[in-house]
């Protein structure tokens, strides 16, 4: 299929930067907070934690080699973090792990040593769902840490183990409120091509945004049109937002990641920066800078103590 079929607006003046950072937010389901995977170059990511109620953000580690974001996951309270990472050297390869975010320092570690399946979900505070084989469950005891203290860890499904970002990445999107339309026709170009899979027609999810009065609700939704941009992003997605009836309210373009705040504001993710639309002005305003998270280097961080361990939490800013 020629590229020709992809809407205009995945191409130019909307076209990704290939050289700006990629983001991608996960938000928890029951506090305003998320955390932010900040990649770039390609196999460095730094972590940080977004306080949703006054747009701060926290830095933290950064990670040598590559973090699969689509299959991590946000404890409800967002205070731990699920993720598969890998490095495809000798010990391990790959791995999932229960981190306090922003570090990626584990305080639960379970090697794999390949890329298919890895990461999981938290289907509550206290149990995880590891979606690996039942031969790849073993924990490894860290010093100081000997095992997912006080948390229930249980195989993701009858097929734990399987897919590479699906199942997790469907599952947790559904869990959080969205409706996921998967079925499309998967056409498959050359792989110097300008996208090497195109979905036709797109790949759709939304959400309903909650009107606000005697406003009716409005649907936020994301369409992913491929797969594997040549020196651009993993995933050709774009988003915009709905009225009642159907119509196109408002076009937001070329988008890395997009979500809605406990709040009913609009969480935006494109060209390394993080923004916000108040709900109010979905139909008019335009979005606020949050941060520009593109121009870093990479440095070595070192957790603090409290990130190291279970039973300690987080210190309290007064």
């Amino acid at each position: 299929m020629p590229m020709k079929r992809i809407p205009a607006r995945v191409n130019a003046p909307n076209l990704a930067d290939p050289k700006r950072a990629r983001l991608f937010v996960i938000v928890a389901r029951d506090a305003r907070r998320a955390v932010v995977f900040r990649r770039g170059p390609t196999r460095k990511t730094r972590l940080f934690v977004w306080n949703l109620r006054d747009d701060t953000l926290e830095a933290g580690q950064w990670f040598f080699g590559r973090i699969y974001e689509r299959r991590c996951d946000l404890s409800p309270d967002g205070e731990l973090l699920s993720y598969f990472a890998a490095k495809f050297v000798k010990p391990y390869g790959t791995w999932t792990a229960i981190s306090r975010p922003p570090y990626f320092t584990a305080l639960a570690f379970w090697p794999k040593g390949n890329s298919w399946g890895g990461g999981g979900l938290f289907e509550d505070a206290r149990t995880f769902l590891l979606n690996h084989s039942q031969g790849e469950r073993e924990i490894v005891a860290l010093q100081g840490t000997p095992g997912a203290h006080g948390i229930a860890v249980k195989p993701l499904g009858r097929y734990s183990g399987g897919g590479e970002d699906e199942p997790i990445y469907t599952e947790r999107l559904t869990r959080d409120g969205w409706s996921v339309n998967t079925p499309t026709e998967e056409k498959e170009q050359s792989f110097n091509a300008p996208v090497w899979i195109v979905f036709d027609p797109p790949r759709t999810r939304s959400l309903t945004l909650a009107g606000g009065g005697k406003q009716r609700p409005l649907t936020l939704r994301v369409l992913t049109h491929g797969y594997h941009e040549k020196n651009g992003r993993s995933w050709v997605e774009t988003a915009d937002v709905l009225d009642h009836e159907g119509k196109v309210l408002r076009d937001f373009g070329r988008i890395d990641w997009i979500d809605k705040d406990h709040n009913g504001d609009i969480l935006i993710a494109r060209e390394g920066r993080l923004e916000r639309l108040r709900r109010g002005d979905i139909k008019a305003g335009a979005p606020r800078l949050v941060a520009d998270l593109h121009d870093m280097t990479f440095e070595p961080v070192e957790a603090p103590s409290w990130a190291q361990t279970w039973t300690k939490r987080r210190p309290v800013k007064r």
